[in-house]
């Protein structure tokens, strides 16, 4: 997704929670009729976040894949993926296959994971924040390794990582887009910030109206001053503000506001 200065563009987004497959198929066949969304979004849970215990929902990267061919021509993305969720080298290849999928439009969005009940009822670990940034901070070097032209034959490629060592790794078929999928954080906290700025190719802010435009501007410009201080040029970095639209037809003009 190229951005264009001056220019705001919309996406639309979909949980996969308390939803038949056949109504999200519906609904990206009705999106890709309007011909406004340049991107598809989708959350990633094992249950319904917004409980406390429970609640149906799909497998965001496999639902993903099966409703790719709805919208084509359209960004692709999660936001955002637990990273708790995957390993690091199973989601890279995840992406390589998302990219394929979508001819170079798939975008990696990644977050540190936080609903406790599902790491605890499928006894995935959810370790203290320190780990838990240090691991996302892995998984985006793993992320640009494997999807580097050295990991594309043999030798393959080494990276000394204290949670996700590669050896000889390599991942074949290599990506579409040079250097893998695009890599877009969530983190709201002084590290997250600056880790997409060093990092990332993009940054989501929270839904508002549960985060201000006020504050939006200045995350935003944070990202910006650390990506100066880091000497990195801020064209094509992308950023992200979820609006909640409601449930009503009478919600949406606030929302468009």
């Amino acid at each position: 997704m190229k951005p264009v200065p001056g220019r705001v563009t919309f996406g639309f987004k979909t949980s996969p929670q308390h939803v038949s497959f056949a109504t999200l198929d519906e609904t990206w066949a009705a999106a890709a009729e309007l011909q406004v969304f340049v991107a598809a979004w989708m959350n990633d849970h094992l249950s319904d976040p917004a409980a406390e215990a429970g609640g149906p929902s799909f497998e965001a990267l496999t639902v993903m894949a099966a409703l790719a061919h709805r919208v084509p021509g359209t960004w692709l993305g999660h936001s955002v993926l637990a990273n708790t969720f995957r390993h690091p080298a199973l989601l890279a290849k995840a992406a390589t296959t998302m990219d394929h999928v979508t001819r170079g439009r798939f975008i990696v969005g990644l977050g540190m994971g936080w609903h406790a009940w599902e790491h605890e009822a499928f006894g995935i670990p959810l370790p203290p924040p320190r780990e838990r940034f240090e691991r996302l901070v892995s998984t985006v070097r793993v992320l640009r390794a494997l999807g580097s032209p050295e990991a594309a034959t043999a030798p393959g490629i080494t990276l000394d990582d204290p949670f996700v060592p590669l050896r000889g790794a390599t991942n074949e078929p290599a990506p579409l887009t040079p250097g893998g999928p695009p890599v877009w954080l969530g983190g709201q906290g002084p590290r997250g910030l600056r880790l997409a700025a060093e990092q990332a190719d993009g940054w989501f802010v929270p839904s508002m109206p549960l985060t201000s435009p006020e504050v939006f501007g200045e995350r935003r410009g944070i990202i910006l001053a650390a990506m100066e201080a880091a000497g990195r040029d801020p064209a094509g970095f992308q950023f992200v503000a979820q609006v909640g639209a409601g449930g009503a037809a009478a919600t949406r003009p606030e929302a468009r506001e």
